[in-house]
């Protein structure tokens, strides 16, 4: 007999991720369909920040800043592994925004959000302060403010994961090809077969018009597509802050330490007319963030500086903004009429912070359409997979994990710890040495760890491994990535 699952989601990024942990933890039987890799869009495209969008005031967006700040803490406390609090160093640049609105601006986000845990914002003397080292003369003044950092693309993963982990069923690599609305639900058609599900979400996220195409819906919003590039370069500094910086068109961007060994520069606005299977940053937008970089700090940099690019499309919603930075970042929800039948639910918009409460009221909205849930929400306190340590607790856990595998360096630990926290123990295993992982490709990737993010959190290729699964790609060769290669070809799942 066909499963007839309570819900199908198309979609692995955030968004899509995020609503099946939630639906599976209160008992729906869920489906999630992904065409490619989880995160392999926008959701592994960001900068990497859990913040409430500083700069959203100026739009006056003062509700969505209030929840994704409201957000910040409580997907730390759920994921401290992969989250972790940032300092950031704002100056103060004579000529663009006045110190009182910057003041103002930073007294509205420390309070706004209900901070708790994450210190509030202070006036700064960039001679004296460690982040004024590197900046060019004439930067006196500065604030130094709260947010956070994610690996966005683990993030994805281990909300996945954890939909699995409470029964959902997670195919990537399918396609939807049709979704055809029958009696009592959704057939949806792909190339491995139909699957039947009593509702349909709607998590496409650039995409999101396609999909309501292939459904045979009229979109309720028009979309804004907004490309957002970043540049990766060497270490423009060696201190634990990251940069907020003004330019004179009125945008801002940020200078943020990235792996250790690099800084990661971003983002642009600009309006995205093209495919959404190959996005790349433009030559000109290249050029503006090492521009940018180059107003402010005395080490100067260029195109030829940058050891990696890459490029996300968000969607937003049109809501007339002139500018593309000024476009509303907030989401909308919504559900097709009762009268026409199976429930389907689109998500427009949204932003990495505020996934876990879109996801909640999504499954909230839904749940009486399908006649009721067993659970309830659930999402705000539980730990995702490797998370199941207090906020303070990555200290001990690297601690732990140097005692029980002495032949990792410091910077093994701390590469392991922060992708997999309390679960690294499940690919390490009883190793005592390096040979006992198997196959060593550089830079600390063992078989085993491979055998692990490929049976476990869905990883498929070499690029699913080395870009989403971890940043390694930045530190292996062509060699050693030709050899993982090989070694996923001759080991099939």
């Amino acid at each position: 007999m066909q499963t007839v699952y309570d819900l199908a989601v198309i979609g692995g990024g955030v968004n899509g991720a995020g609503i099946a942990r939630d639906a599976a933890g209160r008992g729906a039987k869920v489906l999630l369909l992904e065409a490619n890799d989880l995160a392999s869009g926008t959701s592994s495209a960001s900068t990497k920040l859990i913040h409430g969008g500083l700069r959203y005031l100026e739009h006056r967006e003062f509700g969505l800043v209030r929840e994704a700040l409201a957000e910040r803490e409580a997907l730390w406390k759920i994921a401290p592994h992969i989250i972790h609090p940032m300092r950031f160093v704002l100056p103060y640049v004579e000529g663009l925004r006045p110190k009182w609105l910057l003041r103002l601006g930073l007294f509205l986000y420390d309070h706004i959000g209900g901070r708790r845990k994450l210190p509030a914002t202070r006036t700064i003397d960039l001679h004296r302060h460690p982040a004024g080292a590197q900046l060019k003369a004439g930067f006196a003044t500065g604030f130094e403010y709260s947010d956070g950092w994610v690996d966005d693309a683990r993030l994805v993963v281990l909300n996945a994961l954890d939909a699995r982990e409470h029964e959902a069923e997670v195919l990537t690599g399918v396609p939807v090809l049709a979704a055809f609305r029958e009696e009592n639900g959704w057939d949806l058609k792909t190339q491995v077969g139909h699957f039947h599900a009593r509702s349909l979400v709607n998590a496409g996220g650039p995409a999101v018009l396609d999909v309501l195409r292939l459904a045979g819906e009229r979109p309720d919003y028009a979309m804004r597509l907004v490309r957002g590039s970043h540049i990766v370069v060497p270490a423009l500094f060696d201190h634990p802050y990251a940069y907020f910086f003004q330019l004179p068109d009125g945008r801002i961007f940020f200078a943020i330490p990235y792996e250790r060994d690099f800084t990661l520069i971003g983002t642009t606005d600009a309006d995205h007319t093209g495919p959404l299977d190959a996005v790349k940053a433009s030559t000109e937008e290249i050029e503006y963030l090492c521009e940018g970089v180059n107003r402010y700090f005395m080490q100067q940099i260029t195109p030829a500086d940058v050891v990696w690019s890459y490029a996300g499309v968000r969607p937003l919603i049109n809501d007339g903004s002139r500018k593309p930075e000024a476009a509303t970042r907030g989401y909308r929800l919504e559900f097709s009429d009762p009268e026409e039948g199976a429930p389907l639910l689109s998500v427009y918009g949204g932003k990495i912070t505020t996934y876990r409460h879109l996801a909640e009221e999504a499954v909230d909205r839904l749940a009486p359409r399908l006649g009721g849930l067993p659970g309830r929400a659930w999402t705000k306190t539980a730990p995702l997979p490797g998370g199941d340590f207090t906020i303070k607790g990555l200290p001990k856990l690297k601690a732990r994990l140097a005692a029980d595998y002495p032949f990792l360096d410091e910077v093994d630990v701390d590469r392991i710890a922060r992708a997999y926290g309390t679960r690294a123990p499940r690919w390490l295993g009883e190793a005592k040495g390096w040979d006992d992982l198997g196959q060593a490709f550089g830079a600390g990737l063992s078989a085993a760890e491979v055998d692990y993010v490929r049976h476990v959190e869905f990883a498929s290729t070499a690029e699913d491994i080395l870009w989403r699964r971890s940043k390694l790609g930045l530190r292996l060769n062509g060699k050693q990535k030709a050899a993982l290669e090989d070694y996923i070809l001759a080991h099939p799942h």
